[in-house]
């Protein structure tokens, strides 16, 4: 059996830089708190609990005089703004391609635009990004879902980082025959591109795609979604001990992408269980 590793993948820029600045800060203070999974993938956040990691809900969790961590996809000025009240150091993970959609959707808002933004309304980053609006912003999950209301109006349209580009890209599109003026900001981060196109290269070389991430990582559903509509036989775990030989059986070559959220660690353990199967 063929083992094909997508080209780029794993670890993106702004979690392998939230999890060195997260490992530096447990080394030197010992206990550090982060309002939110600092991360998507639970396997990483139970290493790195290990080490003196307590994850939070709200800024209240975090003790008088704490040092407290904002995770990769950031938060709201309110919430930064209650953390610095009550801790001692804050420490700033905030992927910088998230830090930008932040900043392009308050600059649109404060240019008079109605603000929206391609994304998943629940999401930790989109909360985010919203925050940050001090006007009319909607949050969309597709072109499906403009309607009447925004005809005639100014529109000024971002995306969620971790969105697939042929969805931002209708959504556009459909904005282009309802309204007179619209703003665009790609916001969608060049990793999550390259990992995107990375799966559809492999569509064509594997007979089988596991994508390996957490399943509560955006970024590694959409690589998933992607792989299962190439028409490829698609398998999304975790982790490697999900894995089931009889998946595998009958495959000459199995490919392999990674969340950019997951770890080199758990890509390694998944590659070693291939090779023994």
């Amino acid at each position: 059996m063929k083992i094909i590793i997508a080209e780029p993948t794993g670890l993106c820029f702004g979690v392998k830089r939230a999890i060195t600045t997260l490992e530096e800060a447990l080394k030197r203070f010992g206990r550090v708190y982060a309002l939110g999974s600092p991360i998507h993938n639970p396997q990483e956040i139970e290493r790195l609990e290990n080490f003196g990691l307590a994850v939070v809900h709200e800024p209240s969790g975090v003790p008088e005089g704490a040092v407290s961590f904002v995770r990769a996809h950031g938060v709201t000025p309110e919430i930064f703004a209650a953390l610095r009240e009550r801790s001692a150091n804050i420490i700033d993970g905030t992927c910088p391609f998230v830090k930008n959609a932040q900043e392009r959707a308050k600059t649109l808002s404060q240019e008079g635009y109605i603000v929206i933004i391609l994304g998943d309304v629940s999401h930790p980053e989109v909360r985010g990004i919203v925050g940050c609006v001090s006007g009319e912003v909607h949050v969309l999950s597709g072109a499906a879902e403009i309607t009447e209301q925004f005809r005639g109006k100014r529109c000024g349209i971002l995306s969620q980082t971790t969105q697939r580009v042929e969805t931002f890209a209708a959504l556009v599109a459909g904005f282009v025959s309802t309204t007179p003026e619209i703003k665009v900001y790609n916001t969608i981060c060049r990793a999550t591109l390259a990992r995107q196109q990375s799966v559809r290269r492999l569509a064509g070389e594997a007979e089988g795609i596991i994508v390996l991430g957490g399943k509560n990582s955006a970024n590694t559903r959409k690589l998933a979604e992607i792989g299962a509509v190439s028409g490829v036989p698609t398998l999304w775990i975790e982790h490697a001990g999900e894995l089931e030989r009889s998946w595998v059986r009958d495959k000459r070559a199995i490919g392999i992408a990674a969340g950019g959220s997951t770890p080199d660690w758990l890509m390694k353990e998944l590659i070693q269980k291939l090779k023994m199967m």
